[in-house]
């Protein structure tokens, strides 16, 4: 199933997307609930009723989980060439461990970073001229747990949707932790809906990035470096997961900073984030004073 956050009359609502007849049938959720995302039915035993459909076009899709209840998982180096293409860049203060890391590499992005499909990246020069972008799919935890065991690791999965990791990576390089240059407001697009576990086949889905419609990232999960369960054991040993929490794991190579010059963003660019079996998440990065 796809299932979008969106807002229609000013009210948010859950809903079922169907694709090929470009609607949306709303979830009969209380208005409280819906204000939390699909989170709402996360935390449900089954599925509520839908109520009459709406025309997509109608609607303003809003982030999956338009603001998450805890910091947002990510993973770092977990392709190999970006891995590669990363500890050539002179960014990475881990890259004397080695290129490619033993152990996944975890930080965080705080949950006001998040913004949906269409929503404006703003670019603050007077913050960081490095605005760099990563292609992402994004696990969404349905059933919490400390101490998930690999082989059990997908039964807590709920779905996946997309996310772009933008990383000012002037500010990642400054600091030994990377919160501040992957948190900078609005630096989480998320979207333009989630699918259910179903939906994807997690070893082998497609991933694709463009900037201005140049194919800049094609890649493939399958080549992870720690795929989805070691990574939900990883976090969970010790940390307890959460329903709803999100785990971002990790780009491939062909982000901006793996190019001689690196090919940062600018004002007007539009970066669109293509993965197979959910959809596409576009954004226009803009100059915080336009």
């Amino acid at each position: 199933m796809r299932i979008a956050t969106f807002s229609v009359g000013g009210e948010r609502r859950v809903g079922l997307v169907d694709l090929a007849a470009g609607q949306v049938r709303p979830f009969d959720l209380p208005a409280d609930a819906a204000r939390d995302g699909i989170l709402a039915l996360i935390e449900r035993g089954s599925l509520p009723a839908t109520l009459s459909p709406i025309a997509l076009d109608r609607v303003l899709l809003e982030a999956p989980v338009p603001r998450p209840r805890r910091n947002i998982f990510c993973v770092g180096k977990n392709y190999h060439e970006h891995a590669h293409e990363f500890a050539r860049s002179g960014f990475d203060s881990s890259a004397a461990a080695g290129a490619v890391p033993k152990e996944p590499i975890i930080f965080s992005k705080v949950p006001e970073t998040v913004v949906p499909n269409q929503a404006k990246v703003l670019i603050d020069a007077k913050v960081s001229t490095a605005i760099d972008y990563e292609a992402e799919l994004a696990v969404i935890i349905g059933k919490g747990g400390r101490g998930i065991p690999k082989e059990k690791a997908l039964d807590h999965v709920w779905g996946y949707t997309i996310v772009n990791d933008v990383t000012a990576r002037d500010l990642q390089g400054r600091y030994s932790q990377w919160l501040v240059g992957k948190s900078q407001d609005t630096f989480c697009p998320m979207g333009p809906w989630a699918v259910t576990r179903d939906e994807i086949d997690i070893g082998n889905t497609a991933i694709r990035c463009f900037v201005n419609g140049d194919l800049r990232q094609n890649s493939n999960t399958s080549l992870l470096i720690f795929d989805v369960p070691t990574l939900i054991a990883t976090i969970s040993a010790g940390l307890s997961l959460q329903p709803g929490d999100i785990i971002a794991t990790g780009t491939p190579a062909g982000v901006g900073i793996g190019f001689s010059p690196p090919r940062y963003l600018k004002s007007g660019d539009v970066v669109r984030v293509e993965i197979e079996g959910i959809g596409a998440l576009e954004n226009r990065f803009e100059d915080i004073a336009a």
